[in-house]
């Protein structure tokens, strides 16, 4: 039991098991132009593929010189995939890890709360129950549809300062 407990620790999680990056958490590798230092969040379109179904002649049909059919057609099924539209991956930006701590967790729990949207505990903690109340709202608001907090969607609730420029937002202390 020890030994099966000892090897599992120490084994590297397996390719699959790990998320996306921008999937499930924010990450700084975002899409090509992204400024240094941001954090982006993604969803992915998945590609659309119909099966095609079409009769293919191999062979014509045989006339005589008098227009008599001598043989009929003859014809094959050939089934195959075509992409409709290709898997897209739709970046936002969204408020970097560092950002999110208790205090503001905790606000955005109070925000969604306020909204209908979350009815647990003021955790401070970005828990599944906050992760699915953040997408709803995000859905019903035309954020994106995922649980990575989109800085439009943390602006739009009081969470995260919204940038003036021009204004100087320090206090002098």
């Amino acid at each position: 039991m020890v030994l099966a407990t000892l090897s599992a620790c120490g084994a590297p999680p397996e390719e699959s098991d790990l998320p996306e990056p921008g999937v499930r958490e924010a990450t700084t590798n975002g899409p090509a132009g992204a400024a240094p230092g941001s954090c982006w969040g993604r969803t992915v379109s998945p590609a659309v593929i119909e099966t095609v179904t079409e009769q293919v002649q191999v062979q014509p049909a045989q006339i005589s010189s008098t227009g008599e059919i001598q043989s009929l057609p003859i014809y094959r099924t050939e089934t195959r995939q075509k992409i409709v539209s290709p898997r897209v991956d739709n970046w936002f930006e969204t408020p970097c890890t560092s950002a999110l701590t208790p205090d503001v967790i905790a606000t955005l729990q109070r925000a969604l709360e306020a909204r209908g949207f979350y009815g647990g505990a003021i955790s401070s903690q970005l828990d599944d129950a906050t992760r699915s109340a953040m997408r709803a709202y995000q859905v019903s608001t035309a954020g994106p549809d995922s649980p990575v907090l989109a800085l439009a969607t943390a602006r739009s609730l009081g969470v995260i300062a919204v940038y003036i420029p021009g204004v100087d937002t320090k206090t002098e202390g």
